[in-house]
């Protein structure tokens, strides 16, 4: 059997339906996915041994000089590559207006979820079979959900295995380290700086910090918490790859609302998400050492879901998170 995804982004998107690609592996050894990406987060289906190909989309970049790139070939390349295959099954894992356009480019069943599960309704008029999969769910339930429904198989939900395992990166000297994930995508989302500093302190005995960045904004506040913490070492700019054989090797993460703190969890490391803004009910970071600690309140699960550990704290302070990592670092 022969499936492609459309999935284009973001980074945790991808990352929530990994666990889809596990069930149905479980359930059909011959099962082989070919997945649509964004260029950027294109490394992350590859990783999954499920995924045979990924086809390299760059509708962000297209968008800004459609006219020249239609003319370069560069769109016509890439949907000659949708084009190439007659699939059993076309999953559109997104649901989206630009999602539902390329569903429709590729030959096969097209499916995803109903007008009422959508986030844009219209996107359902693409699909030949819809679903509903209700929106109360987490991501990652939702579209296990919804490839379990198109490929007719069974799957636990308590049991949540991602499929990834990049090696990890070789340890520069012998002393373990954490891996503190400082930015994201908005300010309101952003945990303080004298908090990650806090945090550094209580870590500087036992553990060496790495502080990656992807912005000068966030290149900027690493330097700064180095500056003032000696065990802190500010990291070059990395690519996905490397981030994801850093975290793979680290002791523990801390980060924020961002994609790689699902990417962390994705990869069993011990680690906590901090929530400042945003719950994580719907789109936390799941996984067996994972904790996410938010600052919103939330209503407790009907049916707990596997890997989604959280808890309330009025005011997020480095104490707690300290202390809370160091329990996921123990189990």
């Amino acid at each position: 059997m022969r499936v492609l995804i459309v999935k284009t982004s973001s980074m945790g998107d991808l990352i929530h339906t990994l666990p889809a690609l596990t069930d149905a592996q479980k359930a059909y050894q011959d099962i082989h996915f070919d997945w649509v990406a964004e260029e950027a987060f294109a490394e992350i289906p590859g990783w999954h041994p499920a995924v045979a190909g990924v086809i390299k989309v760059a509708i962000r970049r297209w968008r800004k000089n459609f006219l020249q790139t239609l003319q370069q070939g560069e769109i016509c390349a890439a949907i000659r590559q949708i084009r190439q295959h007659d699939y059993d099954y076309v999953i559109d894992a997104q649901g989206l207006l630009k999602s539902a356009a390329i569903t429709l480019m590729a030959k096969g069943v097209r499916c995803g979820v109903d007008r009422q599960s959508s986030r844009e309704s219209l996107a359902a008029i693409a699909y030949r079979q819809c679903y509903r999969i209700p929106d109360s769910l987490h991501a990652i339930d939702r579209w296990r959900m919804l490839f379990a429904r198109v490929l007719g198989h069974q799957y636990d939900r308590q049991v949540l295995d991602y499929g990834i395992n990049p090696q990890p990166a070789a340890a520069n000297d012998q002393q373990p380290y954490l891996v503190f994930l400082h930015g994201t995508s908005r300010d309101t989302k952003l945990w303080p700086l004298e908090e990650w500093i806090a945090l550094a302190k209580l870590a500087q005995q036992d553990f060496t910090v790495y502080l990656p960045w992807g912005s000068h904004a966030e290149l900027q506040r690493a330097a700064e918490i180095a500056r003032q913490v000696a065990c802190c070492k500010v990291l070059p700019k990395m690519n996905l790859g490397a981030i994801a054989r850093l975290l793979a090797g680290a002791a523990g993460v801390v980060g924020v609302d961002t994609g790689l703190a699902h990417l962390s969890a994705a990869l069993d490391v011990p680690g906590v998400a901090i929530y400042t803004e945003t719950s994580p009910d719907l789109v936390g970071a799941c996984g067996r050492r994972q904790l996410c600690i938010t600052e919103q309140q939330y209503a407790p699960d009907q049916v707990a879901m596997a890997g989604l550990h959280k808890e309330y704290n009025e005011h997020i302070t480095a104490e707690i998170v300290w202390k809370r990592l160091n329990l996921q670092i123990m189990i």
